[in-house]
């Protein structure tokens, strides 16, 4: 996996600087609060939620159980249909694919349908170097570009935005990249949304290259499905002559049939809706209608390490819906860009540092930015045990060592070594209690002493609990 947002922290420098920001709160309590009460409601439509979950997670641990029948089964759907398939075992190789395919052309610029896999290897930045220009088309990927900025939700990239804020990045930085904002724009979101169409359209109608991702790929029939709530992906999929999609290997299921489970719990799960109002489908080229070439990359970039884990494994079965995020606790008070990665909240503490590997302090960090309260684990639509993957990611942190874990064993170890000799145990309570007027309130350290930083140590008892069982039980 490409590496973290340049100059990010460990997650909690990162998540105390944002909890600070009392915007932000207040953007992020209102947006998750409010999709997470729709989502709750759409959820509570269908009697038969739970078998469609159950459904959904033995797709996909049958799909990963036989990941490598499956992709050589799409490869030659995909071929067959008229399209080109490209492997890419990281990050590096797929941007150097689809830049060169997208020189082959000859053309300078790109439209892009919203797409974490294309994000996650850093695409944009490798055809900006190549002197290609690529365009977000996603209303919130656009307002996160025009503004400098980066993606702090896997739904809705800039989630972390009011209004005004929105009002005034199309004012200032719409005449930079195109058509700029009407005089007198105002945040109502009607104006709003009207001033994106306008920017947009004159792109989707000069662009020869669009990119996308893909939700779905079917191995049966070689089909690539996008789901989207705006028209945008659409355009992009039908109106240029060479198509490029950017896949991860994981988004793979067997046929055409599995589909249907999908497209009743993605829909309710991300956007509260019983179905998206655009689902694109295609499989291949034609003659007579939308791209003329068609280009598959299928990217590994760190997924078959993640599948050779048999507790983290469950992790690739993510279809991207963003539930987990709009029901963390942490997520709401930290926001995204905490996390250090295009994968932010409950999920991405779990799938950035299995995808990155856990060496670097803010990778090492992430699967402790949890409560394991288990809120993700409820509402996942493919049954992801997201606090058993975090305890799981924390026992591998803890074994690569560090001067906090190898305090920590000490500890455990000079706790195990008192607790099995009662006498030096007893002598170590009375000396606590004796002295108990000079313990303090707040532990020292940058470690324990996070834990008094808002509340203090109990207050050690006048005796031991055995001296007080002899005088008053005995």
């Amino acid at each position: 996996m490409s590496g973290t947002f340049v100059g990010m922290p460990a997650f909690p420098k990162a998540a105390h600087e944002a909890v600070g920001n009392t915007t932000l709160r207040a953007n992020l309590r209102h947006a998750t609060h409010t999709i997470r009460d729709k989502r709750a409601k759409a959820v509570a439509e269908l009697d038969d939620w739970a078998l469609l979950r159950e459904a959904g997670k033995q797709i996909k641990d049958h799909t990963l159980r036989h990941l490598d029948t499956y992709l050589v089964q799409l490869e030659e759907t995909v071929t067959a249909a008229g399209g080109t398939v490209h492997w890419a075992a990281d990050a590096d190789e797929a941007n150097r694919i689809v830049t060169h395919l997208v020189k082959d052309t000859g053309e300078c610029e790109v439209v892009k349908v919203k797409s974490m896999a294309t994000q996650e290897i850093g695409l944009n930045e490798a055809l900006e170097e190549a002197g290609i220009a690529a365009y977000e088309t996603d209303l919130a990927e656009l307002i996160v570009q025009l503004g400098h900025d980066r993606p702090s939700h896997i739904l809705v990239p800039a989630i972390h935005r009011n209004r005004g804020e929105i009002r005034d990045i199309f004012t200032k930085e719409m005449g930079e990249w195109g058509r700029p904002a009407p005089e007198g724009l105002t945040d109502t979101p009607a104006e709003l949304a009207e001033a994106a169409r306008l920017h947009l359209r004159e792109k989707f109608l000069r662009a020869k290259v669009g990119i996308s991702g893909a939700n779905f790929m079917v191995a049966e029939t070689g089909t690539l499905v996008v789901v989207e709530s705006e028209g945008n992906g659409r355009m992009c999929l039908t109106l240029p002559e060479t198509l490029i999609s950017v896949v991860g290997i994981e988004k793979i299921i067997p046929t055409w049939r599995d589909l249907e489970v999908f497209l009743q719990t993605l829909p309710r799960s991300s956007t509260a809706e019983r179905m998206n109002p655009y689902t694109s489908m295609w499989t291949g080229t034609t003659d007579t209608d939308g791209p003329r070439a068609f280009h598959l990359v299928l990217i590994d970039n760190g997924r078959t390490d993640t599948l050779a884990d048999e507790v983290g494994r469950q992790a690739l079965r993510c279809i991207r819906c963003s539930a987990c995020l709009n029901v963390c606790p942490v997520y709401e008070r930290a926001g995204g860009h905490a996390y250090g990665s295009v994968y932010p909240g409950p999920i991405g503490a779990i799938l950035s540092p299995q995808l990155r590997g856990t060496t670097s302090e803010i990778d090492a960090s992430l699967p402790y930015a949890s409560s394991l309260c288990g809120a993700c684990y409820e509402v996942c639509p493919v049954a992801i045990d997201i606090p058993e993957v975090l305890v799981h990611l924390r026992e591998k942190v803890a074994d690569q060592g560090g001067p906090g874990h190898r305090l920590e064993r000490a500890a455990i170890k000079a706790a195990g070594w008192i607790l099995d000799h009662p006498g030096a145990l007893a002598a170590g309570e009375r000396v606590a209690s004796r002295t108990r007027k000079l313990h303090p309130k707040k532990l020292p350290g940058p470690g324990a002493g996070q834990w008094t930083n808002s509340r203090d140590l109990p207050q050690m008892p006048a005796e031991p609990f055995r001296d007080w069982w002899k005088k008053n039980r005995t």
